[in-house]
């Protein structure tokens, strides 16, 4: 029997620097913005592999728009992008302290990823459902729906349209074609293929779109999800925000370090792309380029967004016991909102000024919804969902068990 010469070793992946370690991000190969080619929508998912492995950029470090990436949008158009992603900084900013105020029990930022979910959003149709995870929250803001409504939610009072049976930041909201958020892992990816198995089959016009972090595409649903979505060209965009950071482990336990995450769609037969996902114009132009392969009924496409969670996972996390503290200022893809604000400054549509007066009226606003959230209630104190609200929405026509269980909590 022949032995191995040495002892096996186990390989455990480490980030690049520990708290008390100067940040590192040197092992990251950055492309120039503008290099990576625009295949037409048609091509052969085993054609575009490099696209995988490579990084669409549109912005460059000066704030130009580079290559045949840009989806040249209208100044307007990114005005109002801005708009959005400065409004889903301050609410996250506001229900953050509102956590720490012990006004709610949990609350979870998208400080740095504004793009990925607000960009998509602007690239989809109003009609098209999404299926996203509790760091997209800016694409309910992109589609209209009440601030007033995701602050009640987060307070779990009587104006909750979940009527506090959901954790905070777990919205739903039909009106918009927004799936209930489910916090579990990876859930999202098989509800939205399912869902788009149906709208096939039902020869609907609409397509949807799934949001995971890059931790949970270690989870058995992301594998179903892809195999099903490859086998019947399920009209669905899979994204993958791919932050760097789970909720203390770095992506590279997840598999990151071995090869781009965009690159496990090309085992299953999957256009896939890898995108900076702090680029504003890279965002809508990947998402706009995976919508017309949908409803083309050319099937699905894995996207990765390469970007990085500026703050912690959740108010259940303390990232300085797992990160250096100022990580976050050395990420070489730089900040969402930042870029998009200087890309406007280099159209001659923005300045310093507009952007400073644009900032404190939205942050005057937000606060004035948020105050009229906590005036209807907290978890603190004022009105709460009625107890009745746990016995209902739970068949179309109560059974015995439901009018059992109400007798015996008399409601």
């Amino acid at each position: 029997m022949r032995r191995n010469s040495h002892p096996l070793t186990l390989h455990v992946p480490e980030p690049p620097a520990r708290p008390g370690q100067p940040a590192d991000f040197s092992r990251l190969e950055i492309p120039a913005a503008g290099i990576a080619r625009r295949p037409e929508v048609t091509a052969r998912p085993g054609d575009m592999t490099d696209l995988a492995y490579g990084l669409v950029r549109v912005l460059d470090e000066a704030g130009q728009a580079r290559g045949p990436w840009d989806p040249k949008l209208d100044p307007e158009v990114l005005k109002r992008g801005l708009r959005v992603m400065l409004t889903t900084r301050i609410y996250d900013d506001c229900m953050y302290r509102a956590q720490r105020q012990g006004k709610t029990t949990f609350y979870g930022k998208c400080t740095g990823e504004e793009a990925v979910g607000v960009a998509a959003a602007f690239a989809l149709d109003p009609d098209d459902m999404l299926f996203t995870s509790y760091r997209q929250q800016g694409m309910l803001i992109a589609r209209g729906w009440p601030l007033i409504n995701m602050a009640n939610q987060i307070f779990s009072n009587a104006g909750d349209i979940c009527k506090g049976r959901q954790l905070p930041v777990c919205y739903s909201a039909k009106a918009v074609n927004f799936f209930s958020i489910s916090a579990n892992l990876a859930t999202q990816f098989s509800q939205a293929v399912g869902w788009a198995m149906a709208s096939a089959l039902s020869n609907d016009t609409r397509i949807c779109s799934a949001w995971i972090g890059d931790g949970a595409t270690a989870e058995g649903d992301f594998h179903h999800a892809l195999t099903f979505a490859a086998v019947y060209k399920a009209p669905v965009i899979l994204n993958i925000v791919n932050n760097q950071w789970a909720i203390s482990s770095f992506q590279g336990i997840a598999g990151g370090n071995e090869a781009p995450f965009a690159a496990r769609g090309i085992g299953y037969g999957l256009p896939s792309l890898r995108v900076d996902g702090n680029d504003f114009l890279a965002v809508h132009a990947a998402t706009s380029w995976a919508v017309e392969r949908a409803r083309s009924n050319l099937g699905a496409t894995l996207i990765e967004f390469f970007t990085y969670r500026q703050s912690a996972h959740s108010t259940s996390d303390d990232p300085s016991r797992y990160r250096p503290e100022d990580e976050a200022l050395h990420w070489p893809l730089g900040d969402p909102i930042l870029r998009l604000k200087q890309h406007l400054i280099v159209l001659g549509q923005w300045s310093d000024a507009a952007h400073a007066a644009l900032e404190a009226g939205l942050e005057k606003d937000v606060r004035t919804v948020v105050r009229e959230a906590e005036a209807i209630g907290t978890m603190q104190s004022g009105k709460r969902p009625e107890r009745s609200a746990m016995m209902e929405d739970i068949f179309s026509t109560p059974d015995w068990r439901l009018r059992r269980q109400r007798q015996q909590f008399g409601v």
